[in-house]
Parts: structure tokens; sequence; C-alpha cells
């Protein structure tokens, strides 16, 4: 493989790590973005790089919140244990819907839903629903502002969310923010839970995918794949400490505006192009 085709892989680890966390769906970008730089890999492999990529941005989640998560840390004391005991109950239970539907829908939402269209629609729809709830909440005061005051009916509520992610386009940490927000939670914690419940979410998602892939893996696909992760990895936590800091004063609708202008554009394009939507 020549030195054009790690730039690829660089650029679309750089797609991944940004658009992972903010709420403008990194499986949507990856697709469209494949559309214009093709690695000269198979599209089996394209197919499970999409997802396992996300591992590095996951590990970035890991690093910066390792002590929050931790519950064996000895620097906490034992009612600070239990309460991170708890995050992890409320994201186990959060995580199954998505889990179940994934496991069991999964060949179909390949064969089905990873399309140009659906991807460009969900950008829209999801655009203009960001901005509607903001503008709904704009005189609300969230009344879940700590993780103490964020019920396992609220966890259950935002794990339904996070099973529309599963359509391409919609963006899980979009949808389980939007989920969080109309729930209650203030900006801040619906963007933590959002990060929390990609752990199992996407470790999950990602080893059903090498599982079907298989582990022969060649050196070429090996390094790419890592490549793509490492570069993942260090953006994301550029775009984690970005948003957390955006989101303080600032609400999403920058990030619903931008959705559906480029939902919009990739229409545009493929009608233009001549190219099949669906």
């Amino acid at each position: 493989m020549n030195i054009t085709e790690y730039v690829k892989v660089v650029i679309l680890g750089i797609i991944e790590g940004i658009t992972e966390w903010l709420p403008i769906s990194s499986t949507g970008h990856l697709i469209l973005a494949n559309e214009f730089i093709k690695l000269n890999m198979t599209e089996q492999f394209m197919e499970m790089f999409n997802v396992v990529i996300q591992l590095g941005a996951i590990m970035a989640v890991v690093v910066l919140y390792f002590h929050k998560l931790n519950p064996f840390s000895p620097r906490k004391r034992w009612k600070e244990k239990m309460d991170t005991m708890q995050i992890w109950f409320k994201v186990i239970i959060a995580v199954l819907p998505s889990a179940i539907i994934g496991l069991l829908f999964d060949d179909w939402l390949d064969a089905h839903l990873y399309k140009p269209f659906i991807v460009a629609l969900m950008l829209i729809i999801y655009g203009i629903l960001f901005i509607v709830v903001e503008s709904r909440n704009r005189k609300r005061r969230p009344h879940t502002r700590d993780f103490d005051q964020l019920t396992y009916g609220m966890a259950i509520g935002i794990g339904i969310f996070q099973v529309l992610a599963l359509i391409p386009g919609t963006s899980r940490s979009g949808a389980t923010i939007l989920g969080g927000i109309l729930l209650g939670c203030s900006r801040y914690i619906a963007a933590e839970f959002s990060f929390f419940l990609g752990i199992p979410t996407m470790v999950g998602a990602s080893l059903l995918k090498i599982v079907k892939f298989g582990f022969q893996f060649s050196q070429t696909e090996l390094i790419v794949l890592l490549l793509g992760m490492a570069v993942s990895f260090v953006v994301s936590i550029l775009a984690i400490k970005f948003l957390l800091n955006y989101i303080k004063n600032n609400d999403f609708k920058v990030f619903g505006v931008y959705r559906i202008v480029l939902g919009a554009l990739v229409i545009a394009y493929f009608v233009a192009t001549g190219q099949k939507l669906l």
C-alpha cells in the first residue's frame, strides 16, 4: 500500500475522532467520506473498519474518565465507590435495548440502511430536532444536573433513544444527548452519560464486526485498522474536551444547522452526479 493510502486512513481517523463525540454522526460521515476517499481495501474490510475504528475513540473516554469510572480506585471513599458502581449499573441497563436490537438486526441494517439517502435524511431530521428541542428548552431549567439525580428510568429512556442510532446518519451521541435533554438532563450530564454509554456499546459492536469479518487479518489490514484507531484516539481526546467546554455556555443548535446543511448537500451531490441514493 502506498503513502497516499495511509494518508487516507489518517483522514478517516480524524473524521471519526471528531464526529464520534459531536452529535453529527461518525458512521454517517465515514460512509460519505468513503465516497470520496476510497481506500484500496475490500468492501467487507471497510464495513468492519467503519465500526471498529471507533474503538480508538472509545479508548479516549476510558483515558479521560478512568478515575471517575473506576469503582476500585484507592483514592475514593466507600460512598464514592458505590456512586461509581451506580453509574455503571445505569450504563449497563441503558445499553441493553440497543444491544438486543443490534444483535438481532445487524445484518438487515447493513443490507438495507447503509445508503446515502438514509444517512442524509437522518442528518436532516435530527438536525431539525436539535433546533426544535433547544428552542423549547430555552427557558427551562433541567432537573437532572448530577448523576445521583439520573434515575434508572431515565437511563432506560436514554438507552431507548440509543436504539435509534442503529440507523446510520442518526449519531449515537446525538440520539442519546437529545434523549437525555428531553428527559430533563443538563447538556453536560447528557453528554457525559452518552460518552459512558459508548464504552460497552462500541466495544460490543466492534467485537461483533470482527467476529463476522474473521480474525485472519493481513498485515496491511492490521496496519490500516490500528493506524485509524490511533488517530481517532488522539483526535477524540481533543473533540471531547472541546465539546464539554463548548456546552458550558452554548446549546446544540449549531450542530443542528450543520446536520441540515450537510444532509442537503449530500442529496444534491448524489442527484447532480446521477448516483443512486438508495
